[in-house]
């Protein structure tokens, strides 16, 4: 199932996965962030993770840095970056919420990251699940 947000397309990729590629030359902004948390509310009732596909460049507003991420039932985050300013803005996310403890992990979109990703997402989802 595939889901057009005002600012990124999101496919559910399983009952426990879902993959969001950000539209290019986003800002996100809180009012974003929470569009995306409630598509994931409404389609998740159980744990889940998330495929982050960094195709494009984009950023974050202060406020979407402080609330990506936070529902309580993600338990895991897998980032495909494709560059190095991918990586950057990850690594800034994770700086901002240092003290959340985000379950959350970087793959190189060059050397087959997606299905690196998408590996390690099942291993946790499964681990949370014993």
């Amino acid at each position: 199932m595939k889901y057009q947000l005002s600012f990124a397309t999101v496919t559910l990729l399983s009952d426990s996965i879902a993959e969001i590629t950000v539209n290019k030359d986003v800002e996100i902004s809180l009012e974003m962030a929470e569009e995306f948390h409630q598509l994931l509310v409404d389609n998740f009732k159980s744990d889940f993770g998330i495929l982050v596909n960094k195709v494009y460049h984009y950023t974050y507003a202060f406020e979407a840095k402080l609330t990506l991420g936070s529902a309580s039932n993600i338990k895991a985050i897998a980032v495909v970056v494709y560059n190095q300013a991918g990586n950057k803005t990850t690594d800034a996310l994770l700086e901002v919420r240092s003290q959340d403890g985000l379950n959350l992990k970087s793959f190189s979109g060059l050397e087959l990251g997606r299905q690196q990703g998408l590996d390690w997402l099942k291993t946790e989802l499964s681990a949370t699940c014993e």
